[in-house]
Parts: structure tokens; C-alpha cells; sequence
């Protein structure tokens, strides 16, 4: 017999970040929007969003496709109104001072929304001065970032010649230029190789450790256990849970999966003795033996081993799987496709 675990990725640095109320940078109060079509009834894409960011945070946002996130996003960075509600950016509302917010925020959106007709340099230089810079603190700021995300050798290059990682890249930088307090990241490593990905999220956490905030939306969602200090889920326009992700872990029922390889002509007398077990949420019998879902974590493993063997099955293999953010997001927003 032997024991096998998932590898899973490391928690972040911090396991359960400061309490956000006491420094928000985001706030958002019974947030709605409605879009109402030309034809067909209004759709409600944000249903009463509640939700404080604290500052120093990395904080995910995740859900299906048309689950609220970017419409989410789109509304604390003033491109759209919310029709009701309220948003804060570092205590200024949104849509009362859409302007002064926008200094707090930057944003690497979805779809790179690049100009093709000015080079790397260009772009990042003239971001910079439109944001307030001056002539010689947009050039220093943007060397410096080129530099940094080693795209200095495409400073005249337009984003149209660009790898997608570069086109990545690029948008980061972009967004950093005026140095903002909060960095919004709309699915900000989509489409990119693993290796540009992981650069991607070391960057991410050595801006969190520079002071900036970060919020990213995302559907990989071991990218959020990687990075977020805490996740929200959404789905429908509405938040689903919000916690660490160790403890959204700890909301599903019957979380800890054993799967088990036994004698199968046994299987049935096996797994009615398990179900018997009370930390046993679940038996399923599969082609070697059986998959049991229990609560209370590995430490049940002894008493489902100690049921089979007494079943007078043999036990040939066990492997503990605890459950990921996958299984979390699975159990809240279901298994359905979407468009």
C-alpha cells in the first residue's frame, strides 16, 4: 500500500492578510449595473456587489464567462457608470471625481487596446504625460519600465509587431507609468506561454511588495491560489464567497477525495462498509476500486482503510487528494458550459 498526494502550489506569502477595513484602497456598496438592450429585457450583469479590498493586497476576482467580472471592473475604473451603488478608490468616489480616481488606478485590460500607430516608447511616454509627468520624469519612467520588463530592445517597435507576451507586457507597463496606488489585471496573462505567466506572477508579487495594490481578474484559477491573498467568487452578478483561498477550501462539504484500488469483485461489500463510516460524505465505485469523499481531512484515511480491510478486501493502492481552488470554484458556480 501507498500513499500519494497532489502536489498543490504554495500558499502566498502571507496565509490570512490583515483585516481590509481597517485601510481599504477599494470599496464597493450594493454596486448594480443594468444594461437595457434596444430589444429584449434588461440585464442585470451586477447584482449588489459588496466588497473591500484592503491596501496591500493581491486579490482575485474569479468566475465564468458573463459572471460580472469585467462589467466589475469596467465600473471602478469610470469607463462604465454603476446604476446604483457606490465605489471608492483611496476615499475618492468614482463617479462623483471620475477624474482624480483615475490617478489611483491603473489598468491592463483583456483586449489590449494598444495604438498601432506609435511605437513602445511612445506609448508609455505619452501615457505619462497625460497623466501629469513631466517631460523628464515620463522619459526616466519609461526607460525604467522598459528596462525592467525587458522590452527595451522593442522601444521602437509597434504593438503590432509584438509577441502576445510582449503585447502582455507592454500593457503592464502602460498601466504602471503614473505609478498607481491600485493596479486593476482583466484576465492580464491570457494567451501567454508558461514561462512568460510565471514572470508575470513574480512581477506581480514584487509590486504588491513596492506598496501597489492589486486586483486581477482571472480564469486560471491556480493563478489566483498562487498569487491572491484572498479570492472572491462571482457568478450571476453576484459574490458567491470571499476569503483566502485555505478557507474557501474549507467550504466544501466532503472535501478530502481517497481513491482507493481494491479486489474488484469486492467493491460492493468495500464501499458499503466505508459509507458506514461517519466522516464519509460520499462512495463512488469506479473501474479499480472506490473514490470516497470525506470530511475532516486525511486523518479519516486510517478508519476507510481499517473499514476495507475488514470488508475482507484487498488493498492494493491509496492516494489523498485535497481539494484546489478548482474543486471550490466547480462547487459554487457548477459544472455547465458558457459561452
Amino acid at each position: 500500500m501507498t500513499d500519494t498526494r497532489d502536489a498543490t502550489l504554495a500558499e502566498p506569502a502571507s496565509s490570512r492578510p490583515p483585516d481590509p477595513e481597517s485601510d481599504p484602497i477599494l470599496v464597493l456598496e450594493d454596486v448594480r449595473k443594468t444594461y437595457t438592450p434596444p430589444i429584449g429585457p434588461p440585464v442585470e450583469a451586477v447584482r449588489g456587489v459588496d466588497l473591500v479590498v484592503g491596501r496591500g493586497e493581491i486579490f482575485g476576482l474569479v468566475g465564468p464567462n458573463g459572471a460580472g467580472k469585467t462589467t466589475t471592473i469596467s465600473m471602478i475604473t469610470t469607463r462604465h457608470e454603476p446604476t446604483s451603488g457606490t465605489i471608492r478608490v483611496d476615499g475618492v468616489d468614482v463617479v462623483g471625481d471620475p477624474a482624480n480616481a483615475k490617478r489611483h488606478v491603473g489598468v491592463a485590460p483583456q483586449m489590449p487596446n494598444l495604438d498601432h500607430s506609435l511605437t513602445v516608447w511612445e506609448i508609455l511616454y505619452l501615457h505619462g504625460r497625460y497623466f501629469g509627468l513631466t517631460r523628464r520624469d515620463a522619459v526616466e519612467r519609461t526607460r525604467s519600465l522598459l528596462d525592467r520588463f525587458m522590452l527595451a530592445e522593442k522601444s521602437a517597435t509597434r504593438p503590432i509587431d509584438l509577441s502576445g507576451g510582449m503585447v502582455r507586457r507592454l500593457l503592464l507597463c502602460r498601466a504602471l507609468v503614473h505609478r498607481p496606488t491600485l493596479l486593476l489585471l482583466d484576465e492580464a496573462t491570457v494567451g501567454i506561454d508558461p514561462q512568460t505567466r510565471r514572470a508575470m506572477w513574480d512581477e506581480i508579487e514584487r509590486l504588491r511588495q513596492e506598496g501597489t495594490t492589486v486586483l486581477l481578474t482571472t480564469h486560471y484559477i491556480e493563478e489566483a491560489d498562487a498569487l491572491c491573498d484572498r479570492v472572491a467568487i462571482i457568478d450571476h452578478g453576484v459574490l458567491l464567497a470571499v476569503d483566502t483561498p485555505a478557507e474557501l477550501k474549507r467550504m466544501i462539504p466532503a472535501g478530502t477525495r481517497i481513491e482507493v484500488v481494491i479486489d474488484t469483485d469486492l467493491r460492493a461489500d468495500a464501499g458499503a462498509a466505508v459509507a458506514e463510516l461517519a466522516d464519509v460524505g460520499e462512495v463512488e465505485t469506479t473501474e479499480t476500486g472506490l473514490r470516497v469523499w470525506v470530511t475532516g481531512g486525511d486523518k479519516v484515511v486510517p478508519e476507510v482503510v481499517a473499514a476495507i480491510v475488514a470488508s475482507g478486501a484487498h488493498l492494493h493502492h491509496v492516494s489523498v487528494h485535497e481539494p484546489s481552488l478548482e474543486d471550490v470554484f466547480i462547487h459554487f458556480t457548477g459544472r455547465e458550459l458558457r459561452e
